[in-house]
């Protein structure tokens, strides 16, 4: 498969975690980082340039494009790729890593997808938000799961069952089979586009981004326990105040924010 390359230069860091947002929701699929610069790709298939400039314009910035042919994308994800550590509680990594003796739970995936999403913060952000919360014998729904690395997580903090959704193939096979090399046996995998499963839940966690989590809102809140706790991440900082307005409207009550590199994430309860 033929992929586009967009190359931006000489922009800040916060740039960068805007145009990450930004592009994922138009289609790109993997981001390398650097220091004041960005390579974003998207399959030639997927590539709109209205698009684009929509979010250049609109981000302040110049960028140069180029067609990349196949090549082994696994090869450039590992040289990118770079284990997430939450202080002394928990650490992600990939078997080619070493272990970490020094958090209090590990977590391997082994990746299907070619690049590093640029979202670290964000799971930071969410497992940091995780240690505050009890989730013994708890019932939790993992919306939009991914690598599966928050159902994994939830396991490894006593969950007593955990559903883990998602509408994309290969985020249900990839968070199968971390599920497994982590061997946990308290999750399960649904493919579905929507929120709604019609049951309830202690805790819901869904680190995805504002138009999904909009869209989704009333239906997680119908879908959670009275005093529930729902944990958002996936959000920038400009992002806070419609996700709370809209929060509020549904009686969900703010609790806690956490920040990092222009990312945020909020635990609330009804």
């Amino acid at each position: 498969m033929e992929y586009i390359q967009i190359d931006f230069q000489n922009i800040t860091s916060e740039q960068t975690d805007l145009l990450i947002a930004e592009l994922t929701m138009i289609g790109f699929e993997g981001f390398e980082e650097g220091e004041n610069s960005l390579k974003a790709f998207i399959p030639l298939s997927d590539f709109i340039e209205a698009h684009l400039k929509e979010v250049t314009d609109k981000n302040k910035c110049s960028f140069t494009l180029s067609v990349i042919k196949e090549t082994n994308w696994n090869a450039v994800w590992e040289s990118n790729f770079q284990p997430v550590i939450v202080d002394d509680f928990a650490g992600i990594r990939a078997d080619f890593h070493e272990p970490m003796k020094e958090v209090e739970h590990e977590i391997i995936i082994t990746p299907k997808m070619s690049f590093g999403t640029g979202h670290h913060a964000t799971t930071f952000l969410m497992l940091q938000q995780m240690r505050k919360i009890d989730f013994k014998d708890k019932t939790v729904f993992d919306f939009g799961t991914g690598t599966g690395v928050l159902a994994i997580m939830a396991e490894k903090l006593g969950a007593a069952g955990i559903t883990a959704v998602d509408n994309d193939k290969w985020s249900i096979e990839n968070a199968t089979e971390n599920i497994e090399r982590n061997k946990c046996n308290s999750i399960r995998v649904i493919k579905a586009d929507t929120a709604l499963l019609n049951e309830q839940f202690d805790i819901i966690l869904a680190n995805i981004n504002k138009n999904v989590i909009l869209d989704n809102l009333s239906i997680l809140k119908e879908q959670l326990k009275p005093n529930g706790v729902l944990l958002l991440s996936g959000l920038l900082s400009n992002d806070q105040n419609d996700i709370i307005e809209s929060a509020t409207n549904l009686s969900f009550q703010l609790i806690d924010k956490q920040e990092k590199n222009n990312w945020i994430s909020l635990r609330l309860i009804h």
